[in-house]
Parts: C-alpha cells; sequence; structure tokens
C-alpha cells in the first residue's frame, strides 16, 4: 500500500480497493469506536473509580481514628473518672454560702494569731463568674514583717482556698511597724451550674 493509494480511494465504491487499505479503514474504525467507548463508558466510570478511591481512603483514615479511639475508650473513662474525683476534691476546697461566715473568723482569727494589729476587715460583694463567685475581703494589718509573712503563709493553709492580691506593704510609725494593704479572695461554687 502507498499514499496513492490512499488518495485515490472511491468511498462510494469501497469493495474495489486494496486488502490493505480495506484493513487500514477497518483499523481506523475499531480505533475510533474504541476511542468513543472510553469517552462515553470508560471515562466517567475511570473518574467514578477515582473519586471512590479518594473516598476509600478518607475512610480508611476515619476508621482507623475511630479504632484508636475505641481501643482507648477504657483508659479515656478512667480518665474521665479520675478528673471528675479530682475536681470534686477541689471543689470541697472551695466555702459553700453557708461556711463564709466561719472562714471570715478564721481569716481574722490567723491574723490575730500571727500578731497583727487589724485595723480594716471589710468582706464585700460577691463577684460571680461563671461557675463559682468570689468573696473579697479588703484588708489593713499591721505588725512586722516576720508577722506579716506568718499571716500570709497562716491564711494559705487554712483549709478553704483563700488567695491574696493587690498586696501593698509600706512603712509604718516606727521602723519595725508595717502597714499592708491587701484583698484576700476566697470563691465559693455555685450550686446552680
Amino acid at each position: 500500500m502507498n499514499i496513492k493509494e490512499l488518495n485515490e480511494i472511491d468511498f462510494n465504491n469501497i469493495g474495489e480497493a486494496s486488502w490493505a487499505v480495506k484493513v487500514l479503514i477497518l483499523v481506523v474504525i475499531v480505533l475510533v469506536i474504541l476511542g468513543l467507548s472510553y469517552y462515553f463508558f470508560i471515562g466517567d466510570q475511570r473518574t467514578d473509580l477515582e473519586r471512590a478511591e479518594n473516598r476509600e481512603q478518607q475512610l480508611r483514615v476515619e476508621f482507623e481514628d475511630k479504632q484508636q479511639r475505641a481501643a482507648n475508650l477504657e483508659a479515656y473513662e478512667e480518665q474521665l473518672e479520675e478528673m471528675e474525683r479530682m475536681f470534686a476534691s477541689l471543689l470541697e476546697l472551695l466555702p459553700s454560702s453557708a461556711e463564709i461566715p466561719s472562714l471570715l473568723v478564721d481569716i481574722s482569727q490567723t491574723g490575730l494569731q500571727a500578731g497583727l494589729e487589724i485595723e480594716l476587715f471589710e468582706p464585700r460583694g460577691e463577684n460571680r463568674r461563671d461557675f463559682y463567685a468570689e468573696v473579697p475581703i479588703r484588708l489593713r494589718v499591721r505588725g512586722d514583717y516576720e508577722e506579716l509573712a506568718e499571716f500570709v503563709s497562716g491564711t494559705s493553709a487554712l483549709p478553704r482556698v483563700v488567695t491574696m492580691h493587690d498586696m501593698h506593704i509600706r512603712r509604718g510609725n516606727s521602723d519595725d511597724d508595717l502597714l499592708m494593704d491587701a484583698t484576700a479572695r476566697t470563691y465559693r461554687y455555685l450550686e446552680d451550674h
């Protein structure tokens, strides 16, 4: 077969063409049919297959993550129980509203036992937060350095949480005499939360 034969093909009378030309035309027709079949049928299925493979990978990762969580579920539950126990024990450190007056007495007694002269002891109103209320107490005490230190240490050792804030210490009337202004805060858990 040569190019001259291809140029002289009469498509109205294809039967007279040589066998080589007939085979070439048949191969071209088969290739066109295969190409169109791939384009219309297999191409869409290939796209669907790629999409399904990507989805499979996502599901595998999700499955492995959930399997890991399921394998550690018992440890997570134990950890949650431990955290709940710790939270309950920490809540016990916060006074209830009925314990606030006795806690105020404890703070005052701690100052007196340290040898301080209490010039101001002014409980303020509660400041409500998310799940707790803050009870501030303005203090002004007079004493020497060791007495002030003993008072602060004694307040932190109380069975309920008491923190000291806005501490300002200045010289008093004599060389050993110091005056401390501070705000002691205790915290109360709000039962309605």
